[in-house]
């Protein structure tokens, strides 16, 4: 694939993977364009976190074409050097330095050399100060910036391990069912976190919660069996007879 052929900022097609001799991805092709936010729906083992895997490294396609930002070639990148490309990935489960109080977890996160962070040489620039300033402000975290991250309530967790991502300065945020175990209400602050980030990053969001991914209001892909069945609005693939019949049920 010639890079100018495509304007998205993360592109798969025809990527296949199987397993012991199941195909967890079948043929999927996909296109997130530059500064989307695109939710990512589907049933248990329809391939989201595959998919993912995929585009972070972890998995090694059996066929197909992933691409990132037109130009590198992410099937013979490793783990590391897609990081660094910009391509940050949130899990279910938050991993946050429980020991470490929120603002030295953003400050372990910082983009740049953690190794100086660590010598007791170091000292933390203005530009370093003001960043997690921005991070604490954008996550709603200013208030329990000194509380040690273990006693994070489940939903303030979450935010800090997407602070934690901001830190790293990603171009791309693939994000894992972000509001599992939150109560409504952080639910939706977590909508508007997600939306304040999506206004100069994108993302990608894999959720179960239909009522979350309406709130994005964002472009729906439904997955079943490694590829996709249906895209458009919530409302578009909510009609989609195949969806119905796979996924949501009558």
């Amino acid at each position: 694939m010639e890079p100018r052929t495509t304007s998205a900022l993360l592109y798969l097609n025809g990527v296949t993977v199987s397993f012991d001799g199941f195909r967890a991805l079948d043929n999927l092709s996909l296109a997130i364009e530059p500064g989307e936010m695109r939710a990512i729906i589907g049933p248990n083992g329809a391939g989201k976190t595959t998919k993912m895997d995929v585009v972070t490294g972890k998995t090694r396609p059996d066929g197909g074409e992933v691409y990132f930002d037109g130009t590198f070639d992410l099937t013979s990148l490793d783990e590391t050097e897609i990081a660094e490309l910009g391509v940050g990935r949130k899990f279910q489960k938050p991993t946050v330095f429980d020991s470490h109080s929120v603002e030295n977890n953003l400050r372990l996160a910082l983009k740049g050399d953690r190794r100086a962070r660590k010598a007791l040489s170091w000292r933390e620039s203005e530009d370093e100060r003001q960043r997690i300033d921005r991070l604490l402000e954008t996550t709603q975290l200013g208030a329990v910036r000194d509380t040690i991250a273990g006693g994070l309530a489940h939903g303030q967790k979450q935010w800090l391990e997407i602070g934690m991502l901001l830190a790293q300065d990603p171009k791309l945020l693939l994000v894992d069912e972000p509001v599992a175990g939150m109560t409504d209400a952080e639910t939706r602050q977590t909508v508007e976190l997600l939306k304040e980030i999506n206004r100069d990053r994108t993302l990608v969001v894999v959720e179960h919660d239909m009522a979350f991914v309406r709130e994005l209001d964002v472009k729906v892909t439904v997955l079943h069996e490694g590829s996709v069945i249906a895209e458009g609005s919530i409302d578009q693939v909510s009609a989609n007879e195949r969806v119905i019949e796979v996924y949501l049920g009558r």
